[in-house]
């Protein structure tokens, strides 16, 4: 009866210097372990993006259980700032520590030694899709959404998808995700006429123009919440004139903001409300107002079901912990995923990730293979 360690297994990935767009050497290893365990793997790059999909079994459409992850890294800053090597793995008071210890390549790993370990025991009348990605962190457009395109061009298909992010806040078990918020940023440029700070009226000043439209974007409520989603968000994360004087009324000023919307909304409704309230400040200042916007996703929601019921029945049996049903967080490769099929993501405490010294509980890498395990048998034997 095989036993692959995914504490080994999340050391080895550590210590590839996996940092976005570079492979490092972790698919090439995934590829080595799935390969050996009967998974039929298949480098999926697109333009210079490194990715990994793997299949188990025959094309069974109505039983293909997949799971979608990442193995790059965010950078490590000041590599003099952490304790050990960042790329080091070092195990130290019962944590891992290293870059992408937490996000995720903790979750890849449990998932990669659960399901070797699963065919190999217990060969389940279906398939196993593993998509691993280099390009999570970064751009995201040659990523897994190049898997499922190359997916779709070979009719391959997942009935239903887990995502191995970090889901729990503090403790493991307490959270699974069924859908994500969207997320957009919109960047506005205020023209009007530079002049002499003493001869205001030879000028026209985009400043206070630019200002009372970000006031009235950061003070409007966009709605009070959904069934499963918090209440929308909007932040301003920059005012910049880029004027070093202060008797020169600038002729330019920029500003930037983000939304972060639930499934009351899209990037379009949010668009045109952005625009509108734009033009109506141009309209009462006379200064020319421009924007634009970039879409990192939109809002979807897994509805409450089947799928999340034996996701979070595993969770529960392997943690004592009801875990509790979220929409919260940033934006994940789920955006993608929610396109192909139902997805759900399920994984590690992540308190530290992205932080100088990143770290994991060695026992909760175990816990989380013990899930995705329960998973794999009781979504086969469904």
């Amino acid at each position: 009866m095989p036993n692959t360690d995914p504490v080994d297994l999340t050391q080895q990935l550590v210590r590839c210097a996996s940092v976005t767009p570079e492979e490092g050497g972790a698919l090439d290893l995934l590829d080595q372990l799935l390969s050996s365990g009967g998974f039929t793997c298949t480098r999926v790059d697109r333009n210079g993006t490194p990715n990994l999909f793997a299949r188990w079994g025959a094309k069974n459409y109505a039983r293909t259980l997949g799971f979608n992850g990442h193995t790059d890294v965010v950078p490590v800053g000041n590599p003099a700032d952490w304790t050990d090597d960042p790329f080091s793995g070092t195990i130290r008071d019962g944590q891992l520590w290293g870059r992408g210890s937490t996000d995720m390549k903790s979750g890849v790993a449990a998932f990669a030694a659960a399901a070797v370990d699963f065919v190999s025991d217990s060969p389940p009348d279906g398939a196993i899709i593993i998509a691993i990605t280099g390009d999570e962190e970064g751009l995201a457009t040659d990523g897994t959404v190049a898997i499922l395109d190359w997916m779709a061009s070979q009719g391959e298909a997942m009935t239903v998808c887990i995502v191995g992010e970090p889901t729990c806040p503090n403790r493991m078990g307490e959270m699974i995700k069924i859908g994500r918020r969207g997320s957009m940023t919109a960047n506005f440029t205020a023209t009007g006429v530079q002049g002499h700070s003493a001869y205001p009226h030879r000028a026209k000043n985009p400043v206070p123009a630019l200002a009372r439209l970000v006031d009235r974007l950061a003070t409007a409520t966009l709605d009070d919440g959904t069934d499963h989603f918090d209440a929308s968000t909007l932040a301003v994360t920059t005012f910049d004139t880029g004027n070093p004087a202060s008797n020169v009324i600038p002729a330019t000023c920029r500003a930037t903001v983000n939304i972060r919307f639930n499934d009351a909304h899209s990037s379009a409704s949010l668009t045109e409300w952005l625009r509108t309230e734009a033009a109506r400040t141009a309209t009462e200042t006379s200064i020319q107002i421009d924007i634009t916007t970039q879409v990192s996703g939109e809002s979807f929601l897994t509805p409450p079901g089947p799928f999340s019921d034996l996701v979070a029945s595993a969770v529960k049996a392997e943690t004592n912990l009801e875990p509790e049903l979220s929409t919260s967080g940033g934006t994940s490769d789920a955006r993608f995923v929610k396109d192909h099929c139902p997805v759900v993501e399920v994984g590690l405490v992540g308190q530290t990730m992205h932080q100088i010294d990143e770290h994991v509980t060695v026992a909760h890498i175990h816990q989380l293979k013990a899930i995705y395990t329960r998973i794999l048998r009781d979504w086969f034997a469904t």
